[in-house]
């Protein structure tokens, strides 16, 4: 129970400390409207070749969201590094709190944030686009996004506590993340890449994460994809939630 107690006190702590920031605010509220407006024009123009004859928009606008989720979370780390820099995490390990709390208290105020965000996208989507996802496909969503927002989050702090620096942490996210959007089928289905970058594509998870949500968004509830991209995002977040976990109990010990 004190490892539950002390997760939330630091959950409220930094969900407290963005709500003081308006900065935090305008971003959580202008970036989803900015990925809808600057992105969505193109869909007119793509058509049934972006989206197999479904609805564009219900193969877009998940994507997007875990788009978001992607580099929100993955990013997160940055301000671990401010923390170790300015003292913070010191004056925490001398602290009776969970270490794994430590963790997870920041993990989980990640996690709200890019939910809200997501919710912020989709009622855009529904209100501005005339987006129609299916409310129960739609919640699963949600749920797998919340476990990519985790893991990703996890493993951010794990390797903002290894580099200790922004810059070493921007050189490794951008040589990861960035393979991984453009190789998991986000912006652009993979079927319409050729049949060995089509290929290179299934050894990333993300691909399978992107072709569950794309099948609940659309209410698709028995395609295959559902069950083997759901199954995927959980190990992958699981295994990344604890790496991250061992090495914060590891380095605040």
């Amino acid at each position: 129970m004190n490892a539950v107690r002390d997760t939330g006190l630091i959950f409220h702590n930094h969900v407290r400390q963005n709500l003081r920031n308006p900065t935090w605010v305008i971003i959580l509220v202008v970036q989803p409207l900015l990925y809808l407006v600057l992105f969505g024009p193109l869909l007119e123009n793509l058509g049934a070749a972006y989206a197999g004859g479904v609805d564009p928009w219900l193969v877009f606008t998940p994507g997007m969201i875990l788009m978001i989720a992607i580099f929100g979370s993955a990013f997160a780390g940055f301000g671990m590094v401010v923390e170790l820099r300015s003292g913070v995490i010191e004056r925490e390990r001398v602290t009776p709190a969970s270490r794994t709390a430590l963790l997870l208290g920041r993990v989980a105020k990640d996690v709200l944030v890019l939910l809200m965000q997501s919710l912020l996208l989709v009622a855009i989507a529904v209100l501005a686009f005339g987006v129609r996802p299916s409310p129960a496909g739609l919640a699963l969503t949600l749920l797998l996004i919340a476990l990519v927002g985790a893991g990703f989050a996890s493993a951010s702090y794990m390797l903002a506590l290894r580099t200790r620096s922004e810059g070493g942490m921007a050189s490794v996210l951008n040589s990861i993340t960035v393979p991984l959007l453009l190789l998991s089928g986000i912006l652009l289905p993979m079927t319409l890449a050729p049949g060995w970058l089509e290929g290179i594509s299934r050894a990333n998870p993300l691909s399978y994460t992107v072709d569950a949500i794309r099948a609940l968004f659309a209410g698709e509830f028995a395609a295959s994809e559902v069950a083997v991209g759901s199954a995927v995002t959980v190990v992958v977040a699981v295994l990344l939630a604890v790496a991250g976990a061992r090495t914060f109990r590891r380095d605040n010990a």
